[in-house]
């Protein structure tokens, strides 16, 4: 009972992320292509902190933060969509300098000395602190598996004509996890725990995620028809990815 009620929840979670990841997009319509950059790097400064919760998905055991996670995929395949590989590429950019922050300033807090009045300081170092193998995982799994994401989204793009959305975002998306996957899972825990059954549970509750956002990618799709919007949310003709 209590694995159906994590997938029960998991799925609800997943429908409220995806929701204000698709309300960003909409917005980005006319804001510009800066909220999603910002709403992107907001995901990987989630998934530096919720990161170290295990969690169980039905059979599956993962971590807590991999529906935000995987929601950053989804935000970056908007901004390839319909700004451009630029705009993608800066998106990856920004959200590697913001985990590097999040990174640092996590650490200066947990190594300046707790005023006397509170607390909380070893639950605090408990539930922020990560080993350095896990946080180089970290780093090193997102440079990969989010610049591949961009590259290959571009590159079906460019193979496809423009056409079929829903396999260049699969594909893309598909691939770029198992590299994410693989790369963290052996990087963080290769000789401490038996990695395989870590990197296969991921990539399966991910592929899932991954399947789940395709319909949503096409809702702003349809949203998007009667103009592009540029980097200043400025309108412009209609450009064929959106024909």
């Amino acid at each position: 009972i209590m694995h159906y009620s994590n997938v029960l929840f998991m799925g609800l979670g997943l429908i409220a992320i995806l929701f204000i990841a698709f309300i960003a997009a909409l917005l980005a319509k006319k804001r510009g292509v800066g909220l999603l950059i910002g709403m992107f790097t907001a995901t990987i400064i989630i998934t530096a902190v919720i990161a170290s919760k295990l969690v169980t998905i039905g059979p599956f055991t993962v971590s807590a933060s991999i529906i935000v996670f995987s929601a950053s995929f989804f935000l970056t395949d908007v901004i390839s969509e319909f700004w451009g590989k630029k705009e993608a590429q800066k998106a990856v950019w920004a959200g590697l300098w913001g985990n590097i922050l999040a990174i640092v300033a996590i650490a200066l807090a947990i190594l300046w000395e707790p005023a006397t009045v509170w607390e909380g300081q070893e639950a605090f170092v408990a539930t922020l602190s990560s080993t350095f193998r896990i946080t180089l995982a970290s780093v090193v799994a997102y440079v990969v598996a989010q610049s591949h994401d961009v590259w290959a989204f571009h590159f079906w793009k460019e193979k496809t004509g423009g056409k079929h959305l829903w396999f260049r975002n699969n594909l893309s998306t598909g691939v770029s996890q198992i590299l994410d996957s693989i790369i963290f899972a052996t990087i963080a825990f290769y000789g401490i725990i038996p990695v395989t059954p870590v990197i296969i549970a991921t990539i399966v509750v991910k592929f899932i995620i991954a399947a789940v956002d395709t319909p949503v990618i096409y809702a702003v799709k349809w949203f998007y028809r009667k103009e592009t919007p540029t980097s200043s949310g400025a309108k412009k003709e209609l450009s064929p990815a959106l024909s």
